[in-house]
Order: structure tokens, then sequence, then C-alpha cells
């Protein structure tokens, strides 16, 4: 394939397999000028597969360091609410919304954390209904991601400048099977394959999960009426949606006054243009009592005092170390990517969608019931070849789950 039809072939896959576009339904792109080509692209591919109305939010990077450079955090504590009524618009009219990021992991780095974290906290208060209206698969949504040159140069500093974009363009046509025949086959039994292993952890019904790596020793308990997931998701109308792509996890929830122990990173975390690495978190009846990052220590403070739910856990995903992202042996310093080389885990909110009738219940019913529930959801990667994780059954047998960092059955 030539890379105008692998382009082709990746806007095609984001529309009709990522937000599954429905007829006359309305579609929401956020994404930055660096996707323009992409963008395009996707656009075309939606009205062409029916959308009723396709609109696009560009940011630039050059736009958004000059805003945080010049802002001040009373600025900040503000939020736009024309963007809370498009948002609230697009999920009372059932529509879909596609995230096509680029993002420069360095691109706020050495703005105050004050900032990053004022921000963060003023959108998240804002958007809690659209928040919700994802947490729970109430709209079909989907993140895919593109290079930018600032990015590709992250992943790929020891190639020239010329060939960087490229080298990015290929690995990510890679993750997401384009050109590897009819990809949106190939999704299909991929997302088959999730499917099965997920419901074989549904089957077991496992009581904790018990954690060993080096610099991991951690057990997390799971609810009585936890669900596993994949990377499939359906909206209450039935559509079918694919959230992130790529996607190698099955993933569930943790209770939350159940996690013990301590973990620690094994890549590095890109959270709001800025790197946190090196890090560590010690737990105690869910809670995070202790946390220390190497690079990026203040940021990382700041993100487990966002709220009371941001230090305590809201996600447990599974990924085995010999899976295509993984073995590719390329860092992305993108989470979409990294998260789905690796076992992780989230800090702050749970999907509702992973207890059973939990897409029905309020903020304060999945409380009371020990599911978390916060303005945050940010994952970080725990997992590598050395990883080995027990379930453990109701009456306490213990069952291998994971050996070396692979599935153990």
């Amino acid at each position: 394939m030539t890379f105008g039809e692998k382009l082709a072939a990746f806007a095609e896959l984001a529309v009709k397999v990522g937000v599954n576009i429905q007829q006359g339904q309305y579609l929401l792109i956020n994404t930055s000028t660096d996707t323009l080509e992409f963008a395009r692209e996707v656009v075309k591919k939606a009205y062409e597969a029916g959308a009723g109305r396709v609109h696009v939010n560009l940011t630039d990077a050059v736009f958004e360091r000059a805003f945080f450079e010049n802002t001040t955090v009373e600025e900040l504590e503000k939020f736009p609410k024309w963007v809370v009524a498009q948002r609230e618009e697009l999920i009372e009219r059932g529509g879909a919304l596609l995230w096509i990021d680029a993002a420069d992991p360095d691109l706020l780095a050495g703005i105050e954390v004050e900032k990053i974290t004022t921000q963060q906290k003023a959108a998240g208060t804002a958007l809690v209904n659209y928040r919700k209206a994802v947490m729970n698969d109430d709209i079909a949504w989907s993140i895919i991601a593109v290079p930018s040159a600032k990015w590709a140069a992250k992943v790929f500093p020891h190639l020239p400048e010329n060939e960087q974009v490229d080298a990015l363009w290929d690995a990510i046509f890679k993750t997401v099977r384009i050109g590897e025949g009819d990809a949106v086959e190939a999704w299909r039994k991929h997302v088959e394959n999730l499917e099965k292993r997920a419901a074989e952890l549904n089957k077991k019904r496992y009581k904790k999960l018990h954690y060993k790596a080096p610099g991991t020793n951690v057990t997390i308990e799971l609810p009585e009426k936890h669900l596993w997931l994949t990377g499939g998701s359906k909206t209450p109308q039935g559509t079918t949606f694919i959230a992130n792509m790529p996607t190698e996890e099955v993933y569930t929830m943790p209770a939350k006054y159940g996690v013990n122990g301590t973990v620690s990173n094994t890549k590095p975390l890109a959270y709001k243009g800025n790197i946190i690495d090196q890090f560590t978190l010690t737990f105690e009846k869910g809670k995070i009592v202790k946390a220390h990052a190497e690079v990026g220590n203040d940021l990382l403070q700041q993100l487990i005092t966002t709220d009371e739910g941001s230090s305590y856990l809201g996600e447990v995903a599974l990924v085995p170390h010999e899976s295509p992202i993984s073995s590719s042996n390329i860092l992305y310093y993108n989470t979409l990517f990294d998260e789905n080389a690796s076992n992780h885990l989230a800090i702050g909110e749970a999907y509702p969608t992973c207890y059973e009738g939990g897409r029905e219940l309020g903020q304060g019913q999945l409380e009371a019931l020990g599911i978390n529930t916060s303005i945050t959801h940010e994952d970080f990667m725990i997992g590598s070849g050395e990883m080995d994780i027990d379930g453990e059954l109701a009456d306490g047998t213990m069952e291998p789950i994971f050996r070396k960092g692979n599935w153990a059955f």
C-alpha cells in the first residue's frame, strides 16, 4: 500500500470501527493543526459514511504554549461555557467524539505546575456531565494518534530529522493493523480474541489480584460484581465502538479501599505536556499514602491531590509483555500506546461499566459500593517481563494469571 492508501485506510478505520459513525449522526473531532492532512481525510470519510455534521476543534502547540506562558492562575480557574455547551449538545444529540492526538510530550515543560493543575481541575469540574457520558459509554468515542514533528523527534531521536515522522507513521500503522490486509476484519478478530480473555476472567470471579515484580508488591481487591471488559464497547443503543486504537488490554475496576502495597512505574508517564518518571506509589486501604518521582515529582504530587478520588485507583488493566507494541521496543511517550505495551493501573475515576448495572448508578451510589469517582483518570504503566500476577478465589485458592509478564492460562 502507498502512504496515501494507508492514510485513507486509517481514516476509514477511525470512522467505521473507532466511533462507528451512524447515518445522520453528528461527529465532533478534537485535534491539532499538526494533524490537518489526516483530519481532512477523516472528515471526508465521515461524510461518506453518513455523518450528518462533522465539527473539528483545532488546537495548536504554539497557541497553547503561549497561553500557559502568559495567562494567570486566576484566568485558568475559569472554564469557557461555550466549550461545555458544545459537549452537552453532542451528548443530547447522541453524537460521537473522536480525538486525534499528536501532542508533543514536552509541550508544557517548564510551565508552573500550579497553572497546569488549575486548568485540569477547572476543566474536570466544568465538564462533569461530559466525563460521565464518556465513562459510561453513553456516547461512542475513540482516541487515535498520528505523528507530529516534535513527538516523532522524542520517539526517534537517533534518526535523522527528515526520517523521524515517517518512522512514527510506520510504527503507528502497524499498531492499528494498517497494511496487513483488511484492517476492519483484522480488528474484528482482534477484539474477539480480547473478549475471550475477558470472558475467562469473568468466569473466575477473583476476589483479589496479587502483583509481584521488581519495585512492585501490591494486592488489589476486586468488587464482587466487577466485570472485565475490552476496548470493544457499546452505547446504550447497541452501537459498538473502539475507545482506544490501538488496544491490547482487558480491564476492570479495583475496590476503592482494597489496594495495599507498593507499585513502581516501568515506562514514563506523559502527563499534561510533561514527563513523570521513576516513581513509586504506596497504598494503604486503597489510598496513596506515599508517592515520589525522580522526574516530575511536583506534578505527580498535584495529580494525586486533584480531588479526593485522585489518591485512589480506578482501573486495573492486563496487557501481556509479549504483545505487538511491547515487542516493537518503541517507547512512545504517549499513554495511548505505552499502556498497550504494559500492565497498567489508573489513578482516579473507575469506569462504571466495569460493575454489573454500574452505568445506571449515580456518583453517590457508586461511592457507597466502594467504586472510586474523580475528575481525573490517568493510566500509568507497571508491567514488565518480570511481573507475576496471581488471582485469589473466594475460598482463598491462588491461581497464576501472569508469569514473567505473560498470560499463564
